[in-house]
C-alpha cells in the first residue's frame, strides 16, 4: 500500500470540494439543536481568555513587555499566545475522534476516508479565523496597529495546521483500536497549555527551571508557534531571524506528518471491521 504523503496531497486536492462541503456541515452540525447554534464555538474561548486575563492580570498583576523594554497590556500578550493554542487544541481533539464520529462513512467502500482528518482541521479554521480577527481588533483597541509583520500570522497558522493534521492522522488511526487514546490526548492537551509558555514568559522562569527542562520546553513545537505569533504582533521580528528553530520546527512537523499518514494508511483497511 502506498502511503507517501505526496499521493495523499494529490487526493486532497482532487477532493477539495467535498472537503469544503463536509467541513462546513461539520461546523454547523456540531452545535445543531442549541438556541445559539454556532455562537457557542466562539463563546467558550472568549470566556477562557477573560478568566485568564482576570486571574493573571487583574488578580496577580502580571505584566508583559516588548523585547523586555516597553510595557504592554497583559491581555494582548496573553491572546497572542493562546489563539494559536486554541486552534491546535481544537484540531487535535476533534481530529482524534473523527473516525469514530464518521464511522458510517468509514464503512462505505466507495468513500475516501483519507480526507476525514482534514475535514476536522478545516472545520476548526472557521473559528480560528474569527479569533485572529478578534485578536487584531483587541490590539487596535489598545492602539497597536497592524503592519507587515502581522502577515506572519498566516505562516504560523499554516504551521499549526500541518502539525495538527499529522498528529490527527496518527491519533485518529490509533484511537480506532485503542479508544483510550482520546482521553490520553485530552490530558496531554491540558498539560500542554501549561507546559507551553502561554500564560507565563520563558525568560522569567530561566532561573527557576532546570536547564534540561528548559531545553524540553524549547523543543516543544508549540513554543515556536506561540513565540512566532508574539513576534509577529508584539516584538516585530521575522521568522527567518531564528533559522535554527525554524528548521527544527519544519523537520519535526514533516516527520510527524509522514509518521501519521503512514500509520493511517497501513491501518485503514481494518477500520471498517473494528468500527
Amino acid at each position: 500500500m502506498d502511503s507517501k504523503p505526496k499521493n495523499l496531497l494529490k487526493e486532497l486536492i482532487e477532493n477539495k470540494a467535498l472537503i469544503k462541503s463536509l467541513a462546513k456541515n461539520d461546523f454547523k452540525v456540531k452545535f445543531a439543536g442549541s438556541y445559539l447554534g454556532t455562537v457557542w464555538a466562539f463563546v467558550q474561548p472568549v470566556v477562557t481568555v477573560l478568566i485568564y486575563w482576570f486571574v493573571f492580570d487583574l488578580a496577580i498583576g502580571a505584566r508583559a513587555s516588548i523585547r523586555g523594554e516597553l510595557p504592554l497590556p497583559y491581555v494582548l500578550w496573553l491572546v497572542a499566545g493562546i489563539v494559536p493554542w486554541f486552534f491546535f487544541s481544537d484540531c487535535v481533539s476533534a481530529g482524534t475522534s473523527v473516525l469514530t464520529e464518521y464511522n458510517y462513512l468509514v464503512k462505505k467502500v466507495v468513500f475516501n476516508i483519507d480526507i476525514l482528518p482534514v475535514v476536522k482541521i478545516f472545520s476548526a479554521i472557521f473559528v480560528h479565523a474569527f479569533f485572529v480577527v478578534f485578536m487584531l481588533g483587541l490590539f487596535l483597541c489598545y492602539g497597536y496597529f497592524p503592519d507587515f509583520y502581522v502577515l506572519q500570522v498566516i505562516y504560523y497558522s499554516f504551521g499549526v495546521l500541518l502539525l495538527a493534521l499529522g498528529i490527527s492522522y496518527l491519533t485518529s488511526a490509533v484511537s480506532v483500536f485503542f479508544p483510550d487514546t482520546r482521553q490520553i490526548v485530552n490530558i496531554a492537551l491540558q498539560i500542554g497549555i501549561w507546559a507551553t509558555p502561554i500564560m507565563w514568559a520563558l525568560q522569567d522562569m530561566e532561573e527557576k527551571i532546570p536547564p534540561a527542562a528548559m531545553t524540553v520546553i524549547r523543543l516543544n513545537p508549540l513554543f515556536y508557534i506561540v513565540q512566532g505569533y508574539r513576534e509577529a504582533l508584539i516584538d516585530k521580528a521575522w521568522f527567518f531571524e531564528h533559522p535554527g528553530m525554524t528548521i527544527y520546527f519544519w523537520c519535526f512537523t514533516a516527520a510527524v506528518c509522514i509518521l501519521g499518514v503512514t500509520v493511517f494508511r497501513r491501518l485503514k483497511v481494518h477500520f471498517a471491521d473494528v468500527l
